[in-house]
Formats: C-alpha cells, sequence, structure tokens
C-alpha cells in the first residue's frame, strides 16, 4: 500500500499563452510522474476561479476553468490559428498574469465558438444534456454576470437575482448566445480533461483532485439554491465562514463563504452532495476535501462580523452525510484534510469514515502549539494517513528553515541529526522523513523536490494579489530530477 505523488496544480506547468493548462506540457508531466517512479498527481480545485483567484473561490463546484482549456487544442481542431494566439501579450509566462489572461483569453475561446456553433455535434448534445442539473444554471449566472458588468449577485437587478422563474425565462431567452457560449466552454473543458485523464490512466498515474467543503457566495450553486444555505428572513446570508483566533491570528479568518442548512440537506437525502461527489469521482481517481474538520463541526460567523472573534461552534452532519453518500455511490476514496485545530470529535469522525488522513512535517515544529505539533512527528503517524513536507497554503520548505525561529531550527536538526548549517541538506532530510515515515501515502510539492524558497510558494492566506502564480521553468522538469524521486520511491519502498 506504500506509494507517492507530487503535489503539482496544473496552472503551475509550464507552456505558451500565460498558463499552464492541458496542453502537451500536462502530457510531458505525466510522463515525468512515470518516470520518477510516483503513482499520484496531486492538483488544486479545477473550478473557474473568482475573487483573488483562488480556486477555492470558484462560481460554481461542478464547472470546470475555461483558463484551463488549451488554445494548441483549439489550434488543432482549426477553430484558432497559432498567429491568433500569437499576438496576444500574455506576458513573459514566467508567473501567471490574470489580468492578461482576462484581456486575452476570453476573446480568443469566443472565436473558438463561434466557429464551432454551426458544427455543434451529438457528443456536444449528450453532454448538455447529461449536465443539466448544473450546467444551464451555471451558464445563464455567468451571462448574467457578464451583463452585470462581472458583479457580484448583490448588485444585479432584484428579479434575476433572487432567481425568479419570470426572470430566469426572459434572461435565458435574452442572452441565448452567450449561455450557449459558456455550455461550450464546459464541453471543450470535459473533453481535454478527460482525454489527459486518460492518458494518465494509461501511464499507471492516479489524479488526487481538492474540493472545498464550502461554495462562494458568489457562485450559480449559491444562486439557484439558497435554500441549502443558511439565510435570514429577507433571504440573505445569515452566517458565514471562517476559523476562530488563535495563536496564528489573534481576530481568526472570515472566509465570508454561506454556511449550509444541514438539516434541509439530511431531509433531502444529501442529494446536493451525493450529486457534487459523483461529479467529482467523474474528474478524479481521489478526492481530497478540504476543511474536512466542518463536517463534524463548524465555526460560524454573523455575516455583517468583520473579525471571526464573534463566531461559535455549531454541530455538522457528522457520519450520517458519508454513510448516505456511500449507500448512493459505493466506496468513495476520499483524503480527509484534517488540518488545524481538531479534537477528539474530529478524529472519532476521520476514523469512523475510514479516510485517510493528512500529516504536515512543517507543522512538526511549531513553537507557537508545541502540543499540538507533536501529532505531525513521523514517530506518531499511522498507517492510514497522507504525509506531506507542506501544503499549497503553506511556505516552500527551503522558504520556512529560513523563516523559522532559531529553537525551531535547532530542534529540527536534532530530529533529521542535521550536524551543518547547509538549509538544502535539511530540505532533503525532511523529504527522506516524509518517504521513511509509516504512511502508506507521501505527497511532496514540487517546489520542495527543486529546493525553491518562498518565491514559489502557491498561497498565502488571508492575502490578496501575489497567490495561485508560480509556474515552473521547464528545464527544471528534467531527467536527472525524475531519477532523484524514483530513487526515493525506490528505497523507501513506495513503488505500488
Amino acid at each position: 500500500m506504500r506509494t507517492c505523488g507530487i503535489l503539482f496544480p496544473i496552472f503551475s506547468l509550464p507552456g505558451k499563452y500565460g498558463i499552464g493548462c492541458f496542453s502537451e506540457e500536462a502530457y510531458k508531466f505525466v510522463d515525468f510522474l512515470k518516470e520518477a517512479k510516483q503513482r499520484y498527481w496531486q492538483i488544486l480545485p479545477l473550478g473557474p476561479t473568482g475573487y483573488g483567484d483562488s480556486p477555492y473561490q470558484s462560481f460554481s463546484t461542478f464547472a470546470g476553468n475555461p483558463y484551463l482549456i488549451s488554445l494548441e487544442d483549439l489550434i488543432a481542431q482549426g477553430l484558432l490559428t497559432q498567429g491568433e494566439c500569437d499576438a496576444v501579450d500574455f506576458g513573459d509566462g514566467k508567473a501567471v498574469d490574470y489580468g492578461r489572461l482576462y484581456q486575452g483569453r476570453w476573446g480568443l475561446l469566443r472565436k473558438a465558438y463561434e466557429r464551432s456553433i454551426h458544427a455543434e455535434t451529438n457528443e456536444f448534445a449528450a453532454f448538455r444534456t447529461e449536465n443539466d442539473f448544473w450546467l444551464s444554471d451555471y451558464a445563464l449566472f455567468m451571462a448574467v454576470k457578464d451583463a452585470h458588468g462581472g458583479a457580484g449577485l448583490d448588485s444585479w437587478d432584484p428579479e434575476i437575482r433572487d432567481y425568479k422563474p419570470e426572470a430566469i425565462e426572459a434572461w435565458s431567452e435574452k442572452l441565448k448566445d452567450d449561455i450557449g457560449f459558456y455550455e461550450y466552454l464546459q464541453f471543450e473543458f470535459a473533453r481535454q480533461w478527460q482525454k489527459l485523464r486518460d492518458y494518465a490512466t494509461d501511464q499507471g498515474i492516479r489524479i488526487i483532485g481538492d474540493i472545498p467543503i464550502y461554495v462562494s457566495a458568489d457562485s450559480s450553486d449559491f444562486w439557484a439554491h439558497r435554500e441549502l444555505f443558511q439565510l435570514d428572513e429577507r433571504g440573505r446570508i445569515r452566517m458565514i465562514a471562517g476559523v476562530p483566533p488563535d495563536g496564528f491570528s489573534a481576530t481568526g479568518q472570515v472566509w465570508g463563504n454561506p454556511l449550509y442548512n444541514w438539516p434541509l440537506h439530511k431531509e433531502r437525502g444529501y442529494d446536493w452532495w451525493i450529486r457534487r461527489i459523483a461529479k467529482c469521482r467523474e474528474l478524479y481517481d481521489v478526492i481530497r476535501i478540504d476543511h474536512f474538520r466542518g463536517f463534524d463541526e463548524y465555526f460560524a460567523i454573523p455575516a455583517d462580523s468583520e473579525t471571526a472573534a464573534t463566531g461559535h461552534w455549531e454541530k455538522g452532519p457528522g457520519i450520517d452525510l458519508f454513510k448516505a453518500i456511500e449507500a448512493a455511490l459505493g466506496k468513495t476514496p476520499i483524503i480527509a484534510e484534517d488540518l488545524g485545530y481538531v479534537t477528539d470529535t474530529v478524529r472519532e469522525l476521520v476514523r469512523d469514515t475510514g479516510f485517510p488522513n493528512m500529516k504536515v512535517l512543517e507543522f512538526a515544529f511549531d513553537s507557537r502549539d508545541s502540543s499540538g505539533a507533536m501529532e505531525y512527528l513521523p514517530y506518531r503517524y499511522k498507517n492510514n494517513c497522507v504525509v506531506y513536507t507542506g501544503t499549497h497554503d503553506n511556505e516552500t520548505l527551503r522558504g520556512w528553515i529560513d523563516s523559522i525561529l532559531p529553537v525551531e531550527r535547532k530542534q529540527v536538526c536534532e530530529y533529521l541529526d542535521v550536524r551543518t548549517a547547509d538549509p538544502q541538506e535539511i530540505v532533503e532530510k525532511m523529504i527522506i522523513a516524509a518517504f521513511s515515515s509509516v504512511a502508506d501515502y507521501c505527497i511532496i510539492p514540487l517546489q520542495d523536490y527543486l529546493g525553491l524558497d518562498n518565491s514559489a510558494r502557491i498561497n498565502h492566506p488571508s492575502t490578496h494579489g501575489t497567490n495561485w502564480k508560480w509556474r515552473v521553468n521547464k528545464e527544471d522538469l528534467s531527467q536527472a530530477l525524475a531519477a532523484r524521486i524514483a530513487g526515493l520511491a525506490v528505497m523507501y519502498g513506495r513503488i505500488s
């Protein structure tokens, strides 16, 4: 059962046209994983990104991100020309420039749609039918959003904002072509992703997908299904998600996501969640659910609060939800992201589901939480867990080593038996500590194999403007690196 993989977002792939996508470089990365004797490719959420360009704040929990559609594939289909794509300024390509993407990609995608519209296939029609339970709402939501200059729901005309049947019918007719455009993008996204995933499967690579527990307040999910969320008597969001104040933040974190109306979900047999997980099973081999502890207890903050200090804990659905999912779909491979404030009841829920939980080595040496840090030390692990050096929310290993307190660095060196001051040796010993642990799964961010500093960090929580941008240099994905990673997989028995 011992196995390993690499955490690496698709947008971080190298290649042309401003962002990593389902291009030839994605297939080359699958080949790299195979050469490195890896079994898993863990990615970040694939949904269309909203505020702050975060994949965890998406316009839909079911839709795919049009930015990830390969323009080269559209060129091969004859829907775009290379000259048209090359004429758009996407920047130097060293990091994702979302402003340039927004200005440049949408026009190209619209051209591709207009050139394909008269060749609608039975495959496209079947896709629309099979996905109608979310696709029609999403496409209309995006078209109406465009008609309102990209504004959020609260700024829309009241009738369509509140999902009135007469407004739905009127706007659907008015924006018919725009709706078709967004449906086409989802069809093309699904076609290209399935092709890449099939290739990965053929090479023995499995995909670990990632889904947030919550949906965005500016999403088709909330817009079309408000009754599934906690609302006040005016139909507005009453309570929002976040985490309480702790040693890392004196005021906690306010995420802003609407909280679920769990009693109604239960009354309906958790049908919305079952559909959500079923969709994820179409996209991924394994599903990592972010903020898993929220199914046991979740932190509820009044919607008008500026900090999390006024929040309180409420009970979630617990094991009842996962029994319903299993009854409907059978066994589903899920990783429980149980990081943060963990209680005995959270541990009990994870244990009852049987899902592997997460261990992050960077957390094992935090002097601000010495008692909680203990459970992240490798000698404390059980087999049924996934060990990471860090995640997309953490500093890179090299950046972390450079930033921790002297007392923490001393503890790291003593634990790893590092006798020099070379930070790269600490990086390598940390990776070995993960590989040599008893954890069934070992997932290492690509940046840590490369020894990159925090300039390669993916996300710094509670900040905006500098996240989700890092891209790897093509030259870094070398045969020498693949051979080094493969050597670790062989040495520590992680070739399944």
